[in-house]
């Protein structure tokens, strides 16, 4: 596909959607902020432009034409529209995911300056790297160990798992532009889609998870506990985990799927490093740190606060330099693209988009029996989160609409309808770039293609909605 075709995609989508009526109960500002929108999330699928360049350019758009503000609020004395446009545009910038998705690059830096990754990565090949299998398991127990301690799915995904897996792919000849696919991308995607599934398996493997519930508490008094959550997730989680990475190995599978020779090799490179460097010893001991923080600390301090004291103190350390974060191009272009993407989302609730959306799909269901306005209604849920990217934000804006949709149908199984809402959340975070914390790391780390991304996250995507509602609502019954 030419370049001035995968511009004509984005732009010509954007214009029909904008030159269509105006849905009843939409402001005509509403419309065609969601038009730049559509324009925006196609330009990320066709990339005539780097992402970041789309993000800025559709915030520009939307802050210049005054998009997100009523005819009320720039009509009052003492609205000033520039500068709170700018403020809206530059709103991303402030936001502490966005930071700790960042943290992360550096983290998976200091990893390979100190050649702690290497390491790390040497010993697990030894152990498990006689097959390519065998290493997407280890990977998938890794993220299971962790998740129920670390309710940041970033922190423990990006900050923990990715720099450690960053540093495997190498070790099989396999690279970021050259040969991605001999082992790289599977390692990838199974780490990605396996922080997924328990982000979902646990009350405390993601924020949103805990903000389900009070939203649920205060809207019926049903309590939901941490044992509640864990064992009704239990049969999905477990049967997607046993799964997942034989599944990616048969869907997306690596070019080295065994090799004898590997694991004998890696102790020998493991002997020719020597004793373990007094700078590899720094950095081990602030991810450690870092780790106990992020599982721990949460009440005292923030996580993404955490990643930034130890950046600096990797930076008074030597672990790395100045420059040498500078030249992270990565990182800062995951920085720009995100932070434009945070506020382009977070605006369709600020227009009034997602609620009319929301408004207008239950009332589609009406008449309809309780077990399929429940499953319909789960699936929208779902879906509806290509317009985010944020779970909290998704979760707050999203899933008060559709439980009180759900809530308003007669015979509704609330407790059940409860649950596969919560549990949706981790698992959708799947489907885009930009779905969760998680999924810019994975994707600008260079292993899994642009067109590889949307189309495994929409191929995931539909095996873990599948899975939600195949298995959780017979467990968990019509309650």
């Amino acid at each position: 596909m030419s370049r001035l075709i995968r511009a004509a995609i984005p732009l010509g989508v954007g214009a029909a959607i904008a030159l269509c009526p105006v849905p009843v109960g939409l402001t005509t500002q509403a419309w065609l902020y969601f038009a730049v929108f559509t324009a925006v999330i196609l330009s990320l699928i066709t990339e005539p432009i780097p992402a970041a360049c789309g993000g800025i350019i559709g915030v520009v758009v939307i802050a210049l034409a005054g998009l997100t503000f009523t005819p009320a609020q720039t009509a009052a004395p003492h609205f000033q529209a520039p500068a709170e446009a700018a403020k809206w545009a530059l709103a991303g910038f402030a936001n502490t995911t966005i930071w700790l998705i960042f943290g992360a690059f550096v983290f998976a830096m200091g990893y390979e300056k100190t050649g702690l990754g290497r390491r790390v990565a040497l010993l697990l090949v030894r152990r498990l790297g006689g097959r390519a299998l065998g290493l997407g398991y280890a990977i998938a127990l890794a993220e299971l160990i962790l998740a129920p301690f670390t309710p940041s799915n970033t922190a423990r995904s990006a900050g923990t798992i990715f720099p450690i897996v960053r540093s495997i792919p190498e070790l099989y000849g396999s690279r970021p532009g050259e040969s991605p696919r001999r082992i790289g991308a599977y390692l990838m995607w199974v780490a990605f889609a396996s922080t997924c599934v328990t982000s979902s398996m646990f009350v405390t493997a993601l924020a949103p998870n805990l903000l389900a519930i009070e939203i649920i508490r205060k809207a019926t008094g049903i309590e939901i506990t941490w044992m509640q959550w864990a064992l009704g997730f239990l049969p999905i989680g477990l049967l997607l985990l046993l799964l997942l990475p034989a599944l990616v190995y048969w869907i997306y599978p690596p070019e080295v799927r065994a090799s004898a020779e590997v694991p004998p090799w890696a102790a020998r490179e493991l002997a020719s490093m020597g004793a373990v460097t007094q700078r590899e010893w720094m950095m081990a001991a602030l991810v450690v740190a870092a780790l106990v923080l992020w599982i721990f600390g949460g009440a005292f301090i923030d996580p993404t606060l955490v990643a930034l004291a130890a950046i600096s103190l990797m930076l008074v350390g030597g672990v790395v330099t100045w420059d040498d974060v500078l030249a992270n191009k990565p990182a800062w272009n995951v920085l720009a693209w995100f932070a434009t993407l945070f506020v382009l989302a977070d605006g369709l609730n600020k227009v009034g988009f997602v609620s009319w959306f929301g408004g207008k799909s239950a009332a589609l269901l009406a008449g309809y029996p309780p077990m399929v306005v429940m499953v319909l209604l789960v699936v929208v849920f779902f879906v509806v989160h290509y317009m985010f990217a944020s779970l909290t934000a998704h979760t707050t804006a999203v899933l008060p609409v559709i439980f009180a949709a759900g809530m308003a149908v007669p015979g509704m199984p609330v407790r059940t309808f409860a649950l596969l809402l919560g549990f949706s959340l981790g698992l959708m975070g799947v489907l885009t770039p930009y779905a969760t914390g998680p999924a810019p790391v994975y994707y600008g780390c260079g292993f899994i293609s642009r067109q590889d991304f949307w189309r495994l996250g929409l191929v995931f995507g539909a095996i873990f909605l599948a899975a939600l509602l195949l298995i959780g609502v017979p467990t968990l019954g019509a309650k």
